[in-house]
């Protein structure tokens, strides 16, 4: 508490009957299709909000545990946790469902199941959201968490409408901050942490319009959410590898690596017979090689 800290006089709005004002701006636009979508919720606070509002796009609704219970007594309300997405899986496949959507406690988080009951990661989901928006809104920017997919930066469908990728760094505050700063179109964050600017939104993380736009890709393809996913080149990933470092040390240690990926660049040393293309020192280093495959190093 010695320590100085930033000094200034904060504000604040109120706005009444916010929970119609919220509703009513998500429900503007209806959807053609009649799609079915499984709504997990947890027992988390977007069982107040996301039933009623997939109902009122047009959606027929599978509630999953959207009963309000703190002691969330069925799993974590989490979209990365596997008892809620085995629970959606389940209940997409037993309802024949279109999609299924889980949500986090406090809604600003989603999680997608496709139409047979398997999970689509959030960087995938953010990159079918964006070529999906972008030849309605050609050159604009997305925001993209370093720990995505290298398929944004060669997408053919961003490439040919002038959209721009920023990769950036991890975490939902930082991703939000670039949204905000470059006024791009949307943010993607690894973890289901989705920001989009206006026309879209308000610039906040928002599980629930995160799923919407979902709907609004399906209601504009006449194709699966399977088949959509499908379309993509196909990718393999290693699992994230975190050998223990002290935290006074490990960003040395990150610093000293930088300069090892760098230095094998410029020396046009070939890693799996192939050239370092590019390299991204935004949150540690991640380099790209020339197929497209890339590796990250943070801390």
């Amino acid at each position: 508490l010695k320590k100085k800290f930033i000094e200034g006089k904060g504000s604040y709005k109120e706005i009444k009957e916010f929970k119609e004002v919220y509703i009513n701006n998500l429900i503007k636009n209806k959807i053609k299709k009649k799609l079915k979508v499984v709504v997990a919720c947890g027992n988390g606070t977007a069982g107040i909000f996301a039933p009623n509002i997939f109902k009122k796009i047009g959606c027929e609704v599978v509630e999953l545990d959207c009963n309000l219970d703190y002691n969330f007594p069925k799993y974590n309300p989490n979209p990365e946790d596997l008892k809620m997405l085995h629970a959606i899986s389940e209940s997409v496949k037993k309802n024949k469902a279109d999609i299924g959507f889980g949500f986090d406690g406090d809604g600003d988080r989603v999680g997608v199941i496709d139409n047979n009951g398997n999970e689509i990661y959030s960087d995938k989901v953010g990159l079918l959201i964006a070529r999906n928006l972008a030849p309605n809104y050609n050159n604009k920017k997305f925001i993209v968490d370093v720990k995505s997919t290298g398929l944004f930066a060669k997408d053919k469908v961003l490439l040919e409408n002038n959209c721009e990728t920023i990769y950036w760094k991890t975490g939902h505050s930082h991703i939000k901050r670039k949204v905000n700063e470059v006024k791009a179109l949307a943010g993607f964050e690894k973890s289901g942490h989705f920001f989009f600017n206006q026309p879209l939104g308000f610039g906040y993380d928002d599980g629930i319009n995160s799923a919407i736009q979902v709907c609004r890709l399906l209601d504009s393809q006449d194709k699966k959410i399977s088949e959509i996913i499908n379309e993509l080149p196909k990718t393999y990933q290693t699992p994230t590898m975190a050998p223990f470092c002290k935290d006074e040390e490990k960003y040395k240690v990150v610093e000293s690596l930088v300069k090892e990926v760098l230095k094998l660049k410029a020396n046009n040393t070939k890693i799996d017979n192939q050239k370092i293309t590019d390299i991204l020192t935004v949150n540690g280093v991640r380099f790209s090689l020339e197929d497209g495959s890339w590796g990250l190093i943070r801390a």
